[in-house]
């Protein structure tokens, strides 16, 4: 830190508080129990996830399960990935033990106020430090000599105390417009979902003549559409199996990977390339409107439609990703695309998956068996050209909230760093303000 206000201090953090002052040891009674914290317990908001939190006997606990937490304690990731997983304890439960991917910081009370500590080490200031500081290759972590040394900023303890309060005031408020607005946002991701559901099972006319179709996935549909297997109007191409060895000549392509296919968008920065015979190029190339649907992950995201225009030429795609070819004069791509993120194609998809602690997958057969309701060719294009329109609007809406958040994190992040360096000095009468803000707890 090149210079502090007049009449504030500086030093190392290891001389204003205890790092990683006690730890559990190798000869610890294995029945002993304590809460455990995991870094992935820790979002960059420094939010902890209480649900993660486990109660583990230290015999059945990861060896990294170390690091003893007292009260008034911040965590701090010291693994680059997750420099920002980032929490403060003002209570800590009597047992309680965190990941030694974090340093435990236990600010010295007589110098540094435990909350301006915590407001200190997520600042930009002390995260871009830690980013520069880090070194090593796969997980670069920064060590525990750089660590200790980071630079402190201290005004006397009572302006600490009064910022440390003006922030959790100021902050809370930030959050909690931030968290109405995430609620905005899934509101319209709902009202996405029905638009969706609404044009692709019951069509755009205002009412819809019903007729039965014997069908538990969908018992009606409008009179003059069909709910058929889509295998019946669409080929369905595995793709690339990976680790096989060939001979002969060989040629490179590039391929997609479940990683490039995302939800709603597909990740096209990062492309790999293999190489492989020329007709096994030819049996999983992609084409122009192909529609892609992921094999395995999230089981919301099981067989959810992404088209394929041919952004990348020649590309090919592994195994873990369906490419859906559609018979054209039967079904639109970009329509299967809209019943896949349907509420019904999201119901088949999720009941049908095969589900594992983590994860699910799905299969070709599945896939191929997956009802849908058929309209005719020209309304196809219509409810198609009609959901364009509309999710634009949505979309548009979407984005605007988004900025909004984006402009809200932006001012958390910039208060933090004037009050903790002291470019915008504090006073009760600035605390009692933005307490009148935030409103009763």
């Amino acid at each position: 830190m090149s210079s502090v206000p007049t009449g504030w201090a500086s030093d190392r953090l290891k001389d204003v508080a205890a790092i990683n002052a006690v730890a559990l040891s190798a000869g610890t009674d294995p029945d002993y129990e304590f809460d455990y914290l995991e870094i992935s317990n820790v979002d960059y908001h420094g939010i902890v996830d209480p649900i993660a939190i486990e109660r583990l006997r230290f015999e059945e606990a990861p060896s990294r399960a170390r690091r003893r937490v007292a009260a008034g304690s911040t965590v701090i990731s010291s693994v680059r990935p997750n420099l920002q997983a980032v929490a403060f304890f003002p209570d800590a439960p009597a047992h309680f033990v965190c990941s030694t991917g974090f340093n435990v910081v236990e600010p010295q009370p007589s110098r540094l106020s435990p909350q301006f500590a915590y407001y200190h080490l997520i600042s930009e200031n002390a995260r871009q430090y830690f980013e520069a500081a880090a070194t090593g290759v796969g997980y670069p972590a920064v060590g525990d000599k750089e660590f200790n040394a980071i630079a402190v900023p201290l005004p006397l303890l009572p302006e600490q105390q009064r910022i440390a309060a003006y922030l959790d005031a100021s902050c809370a408020a930030i959050d909690a417009a931030v968290a109405a607005k995430r609620r905005q946002l899934e509101t319209l991701n709902a009202l996405r979902k029905t638009i969706i559901t609404r044009a692709v099972t019951r069509g755009i006319e205002d009412k819809a003549t019903l007729e039965p179709t014997g069908n538990v996935w969908m018992e009606s549909i409008p009179r003059g559409w069909s709910l058929v297997c889509l295998k019946r109007i669409a080929d369905i191409q595995t793709g690339l199996t990976l680790g096989k060895t060939y001979e002969g000549a060989l040629i490179e392509r590039p391929y997609l990977r479940v990683a490039n296919v995302q939800d709603g968008h597909l990740h096209l920065e990062d492309i790999t390339l293999i190489e492989v015979p020329a007709n096994v190029a030819a049996r999983v190339e992609l084409r122009a409107g192909d529609v892609l649907m992921t094999e395995g992950g999230d089981l919301d995201k099981l067989g959810r439609g992404y088209l394929w225009n041919g952004q990348i030429p020649n590309c090919l795609h592994q195994n873990h990703i369906f490419a859906v070819r559609c018979f054209h004069h039967k079904l639109r791509p970009m329509f299967l695309a809209y019943a896949t993120a349907s509420n019904h194609g999201r119901d088949y998809f999720e009941s049908t998956g095969k589900r594992t602690t983590n994860l699910a997958s799905t299969n070709s057969t599945k896939v191929g068996l997956f009802p849908i309701p058929l309209p005719p060719i020209t309304e196809q294009d219509k409810i198609c050209d009609f959901l364009d329109a509309k999710l634009m609007e949505v979309k548009r809406i979407a984005s605007g909230i988004e900025a909004q958040i984006a402009t809200l994190t932006a001012y958390r992040k910039s208060l933090i760093h004037e009050c903790v360096t002291g470019q915008r000095r504090i006073t009760e009468a600035d605390v009692t303000r933005a307490q009148d803000k935030r409103g009763p707890t």
